[in-house]
C-alpha cells in the first residue's frame, strides 16, 4: 500500500490529542506486569465519537494491508500486560472520565424487576475507581467488587478484567453488575449492549451491519453448544480466563446480554465507552477476627470452621508482606494526612515490636464480619473465633473499621510494598492469581509448598489472597536480568496450572489472561473451548485489530520475546 501517516489520519479524525513522542510511548509501554510493548501511537480520544472515529481510521488501514491495531488503556495498573501493545493505544484517563449519576432504586412494589442490587451508576471507563466510590457512596451505595488497588485503578479496568477483591467472597465480582454498555465495535461503528429479549434478539439479527452479525454468529454458536460451555464453566467461585460464554445467556428468561461478554475480555472484543453497573447498599457496621498464624498445616482446618459463620470477607497476607510493612511504614504513613499516619503509627507499635522480637506469624488471616449493627457483627466475630477453638493460633478481635484499618492498608499495599522492597528483585507476577476450591486445601497446599520449594533458590516470594474463596496470590520477587530467572517463569507456571487443574481451579480469579496467561488456556479449557474463543474473536473483530494475542492467539514467544530483564 502506499505511504499512511497513521498519526496523521488519526488526528485529523477526533478532536482529542494523538502523541508519539519518547516519554509518552515509554510510559504507555508498561503496566504492573513482566512485559513492554512499545506502541507506535497514544490517542487521548475527548468523547465515544473519538473511539469510534480512531478504530475505523486503524480498521480502514487494516483492511488496505497495514499491520496495525489498538488496545484501550486507563490506569495501567493490569498485571498481565493486558493494555500493551505495539499499535495504537486508546488512553481513557485523561478525558473519558465521566459519571453520569448514581440513582438509589426505590423500596416496595415500585422497585424495578430484574435489577440486582440497591442502584446503579453510569460511568465512562477513565473515571477511577477513587472518584467512582466517593459519588457512589454519596447515595450510600458501593461496587462491591473492586480491587485491593482500589486507591490506584480505573473502571475501565475494573469492567476488562472482570475484577474482583475482598468483598467478593459475599458479593460477587463485576461480572454480577454488569446491567449495559456503550460500545465501540472493530470496524467503528456503535453499539449498545443489555439484556434483549429472545424477541428483540431476532430483530438484532436482521441489522445487515457488524452488530447484526455478532448476534447472528453469538446465537447460533451459544445454542450449538450450550453442552460444551456448561460443561467447561470452571467450578471455582471467581475465574477471569477465557470468555465468559456461560454468562451471556439468562437460563431463566433465554435473555442475551453480550455486556457480560465483554467483562473480563480485556478489549478484545470491543471497547465500551460507558457502562451501566449496579451497586449495592453496604452493611454498616463490621467486625473483624484477625488471625496469626505459625502452622500453615491446620489453615484447611481454620478455613473449614470460619466459613459457616459467612464473612463478607477472609483475606490473607504472609510473614513477608508483614515484615515488609513494618519495615516500610513510614513511607506509607508520608503518604496519608497527619492525623491519620500519627493514629495508624501508634496503632502499629504492637507489630512493630512483633517484628523486632523475631516473633512474625507465617501468615496473618482477616476475617470481616459486616451487620446492621456493631452487636451482631461482633457476635459473629466472637463465634468465628471460639470455632476455632483447640487450634493452636492467636486472634484479636477489632469490632470497628478504625480499628482493622491497619490490616487492610498492608493487605491492599501488599503488591505495591513488593515492588518497592529490595534493590535488584523485581515484583513477577506469573503465577499470582490462581483459584482452587478451599476444601482441596490439605491435598493442594503441601503439593503447592513443595514445588516452590524447589526453585527457591531463583527466587523469594509472598503469599497475599482471599482465603475464603481459594484466590491467592503468589509473587515472586526475582532477579530479571539473569536468564536462568527468567526461564524459570515459563517452567514453573505450567507446573502451578497442573496442580490447580488438577484440583478443579482456574489460573486466573480476577487478574486475566494478558499476555502471561493467554497461551496456557488451552491447558486450562481444551482445544474444543479454546477454539470456540477463537470463533467469538472472529465474529466481534474479523481483522484482529482490537487487543490481539490476548485471549487468543497469545504465544510462549510472545512472553519470551517481551518480558523485562531488568529493573
Amino acid at each position: 500500500m502506499e505511504e499512511f501517516d497513521l498519526k496523521k489520519e488519526i488526528a485529523s479524525v477526533i478532536k482529542g490529542e494523538v502523541k508519539d513522542d519518547a516519554e509518552t510511548l515509554k510510559a504507555a509501554s508498561r503496566d504492573t506486569s513482566l512485559f513492554t510493548r512499545m506502541p507506535e501511537l497514544v490517542a487521548y480520544p475527548k468523547n465515544a465519537q473519538d473511539v469510534a472515529a480512531i478504530v475505523k481510521t486503524v480498521h480502514a488501514a487494516k483492511k488496505a494491508g497495514a499491520e496495525v491495531c489498538v488496545a484501550a488503556r486507563a490506569a495501567g495498573t493490569d498485571m498481565s500486560g493486558g493494555p500493551l501493545t505495539t499499535g495504537v493505544v486508546i488512553s481513557f484517563t485523561e478525558h473519558l472520565h465521566k459519571m453520569f449519576g448514581v440513582h438509589a432504586f426505590p423500596t416496595g412494589p415500585h422497585r424495578p424487576t430484574g435489577e440486582v442490587g440497591d442502584g446503579y451508576a453510569e460511568t465512562e471507563p477513565g473515571v477511577f475507581y477513587r472518584d467512582f466510590e466517593k459519588e457512589t457512596l454519596k447515595q450510600n451505595l458501593i461496587l462491591p467488587s473492586y480491587p485491593a488497588s482500589r486507591e490506584l485503578c480505573a473502571m475501565g479496568g475494573i469492567v476488562a478484567n472482570n475484577s474482583g477483591g475482598e468483598r467478593t467472597l459475599e458479593y460477587g465480582k463485576t461480572e454480577k453488575y454488569i446491567l449495559a454498555m456503550d460500545v465501540v465495535l472493530s470496524d467503528g461503528s456503535t453499539a449498545t449492549f443489555r439484556a434483549y429479549t429472545p424477541e428483540e434478539v431476532e430483530e438484532k439479527k436482521k441489522l445487515l451491519t457488524l452488530e447484526g452479525a455478532i448476534y447472528r454468529g453469538m446465537d447460533e454458536l451459544l445454542s450449538k453448544n450450550a453442552k460444551l460451555i456448561t460443561a467447561h464453566k470452571p467450578k471455582v467461585s471467581k475465574n477471569s480466563a477465557g470468555y465468559a460464554l456461560w454468562n451471556v445467556r439468562d437460563e431463566r428468561t433465554g435473555s442475551m446480554n453480550l455486556a457480560k461478554l465483554i467483562c473480563g475480555s480485556q478489549g478484545t472484543l470491543a471497547l465500551w465507552t460507558s457502562a451501566k453497573l449496579a451497586l449495592v447498599k453496604p452493611k454498616e457496621h463490621r467486625a473483624m477476627l484477625v488471625i496469626f498464624l505459625s502452622d500453615l498445616a491446620i489453615l484447611p482446618e481454620i478455613v473449614k470452621r470460619v466459613l459457616p459463620q459467612h464473612p463478607e470477607s477472609f483475606e490473607s497476607y504472609d510473614d513477608h508482606t508483614f515484615t515488609l510493612a513494618v519495615k516500610l511504614l513510614p513511607a506509607m504513613l508520608k503518604q496519608m494526612g497527619f492525623v491519620k499516619a500519627a493514629r495508624l503509627g501508634v496503632d502499629f507499635i504492637p507489630e512493630a515490636a512483633m517484628v523486632a522480637t523475631g516473633g512474625v506469624p507465617k501468615l496473618i488471616l482477616m476475617a470481616e464480619f459486616a451487620e446492621d449493627t456493631i452487636e451482631e457483627a461482633d457476635a459473629k466475630a466472637i463465634a468465628a473465633r471460639e470455632a476455632l477453638n483447640g487450634l493452636d493460633v492467636h486472634t484479636k478481635i477489632e469490632k470497628n473499621e478504625k480499628e482493622s484499618e491497619k490490616y487492610w492498608i498492608v493487605r491492599r499495599e501488599s503488591f505495591s510494598l513488593l515492588r518497592k522492597s529490595i534493590h535488584g528483585m523485581y515484583a513477577s507476577p506469573f503465577i499470582d492469581d490462581f483459584v482452587v476450591p478451599p476444601e482441596t486445601y490439605p491435598v493442594f497446599l503441601p503439593k503447592l509448598n513443595a514445588l516452590l520449594d524447589e526453585y527457591k533458590s531463583h527466587f523469594i516470594y509472598t503469599i497475599a489472597g482471599h482465603i475464603g474463596n481459594g484466590n491467592f496470590h503468589i509473587i515472586p520477587l526475582m532477579d530479571l536480568s539473569k536468564e536462568e530467572n527468567r526461564n524459570v517463569i515459563l517452567e514453573l507456571a505450567p507446573k502451578v496450572y497442573e496442580l490447580v487443574i488438577a484440583e478443579g481451579g482456574t489460573t486466573t480469579g480476577e487478574h486475566n489472561d494478558g499476555i502471561i496467561r493467554t497461551p496456557y488456556l488451552p491447558m486450562l479449557f481444551g482445544a474444543e473451548m479454546v477454539a470456540l474463543f477463537a470463533e467469538v474473536k472472529n465474529l466481534f473483530d474479523p481483522e484482529n485489530i482490537l487487543n490481539p494475542g490476548k485471549k487468543v492467539g497469545g504465544s510462549f514467544e510472545d512472553i519470551k520475546r517481551d518480558m523485562i530483564t531488568g529493573m
